[in-house]
């Protein structure tokens, strides 16, 4: 059973624990590096800091009691952006993913967001395909440089309807 609760800044460890996890497991996935949030990166006031964006929705996915995913829904302007997607290896391919993007997507949509956004690596065809089935498309625009330097993130989009 997936399951799926809201986080606030007392939550942080949860949120560091599967942040943690998620960049080591999937470090090409991700614009931050593991390294950017260990040692001197790993502080309570910034775990919980990132927990109070304003307006932000961050939520953990449970499958049977167990941690297994996570992701935020954050303001944009004009538009709302999916941010910090991961789901654990042995939750992937149990819906965890659609349940996280549906329930971004709805809390985007009861704000007036006409779009629903979000940057993947182009490197990450999974992702890229979990994206394309919850009704994304390439924006076509550029994102982000690559921290390589070989390219740019992949600006995907969801249009939304209020409600």
């Amino acid at each position: 059973m997936i399951e799926l609760r809201m986080l606030t800044s007392d939550d942080w460890p949860l949120w560091r624990e599967l942040r943690l996890a998620a960049l080591a497991e999937a470090p090409y996935a991700f614009g931050s590096r593991l390294a950017d949030w260990q040692g001197e990166g790993d502080r309570e006031e910034r775990w919980r800091s990132r927990l109070e964006i304003p307006g932000a929705l961050d939520l953990v996915a449970f499958v049977d009691g167990v941690p297994a995913g996570m992701a935020t829904g954050a303001p944009g302007d004009g538009y709302a952006e999916l941010l910090s997607m991961w789901v654990g290896p042995d939750a992937r391919g149990r819906g965890v993913g659609a349940r996280l993007i549906g329930e971004v997507a709805r809390w985007a949509a009861e704000r007036g967001f006409p779009v629903l956004r979000l940057a993947v690596m182009p490197r990450n065809p999974h992702a890229i395909a979990l994206y394309e089935r919850a009704g994304f498309t390439d924006t076509g625009e550029p994102g982000d440089p690559l921290p390589d330097g070989t390219g740019h993130e992949v600006l995907m989009a969801r249009p939304l309807s209020a409600g």
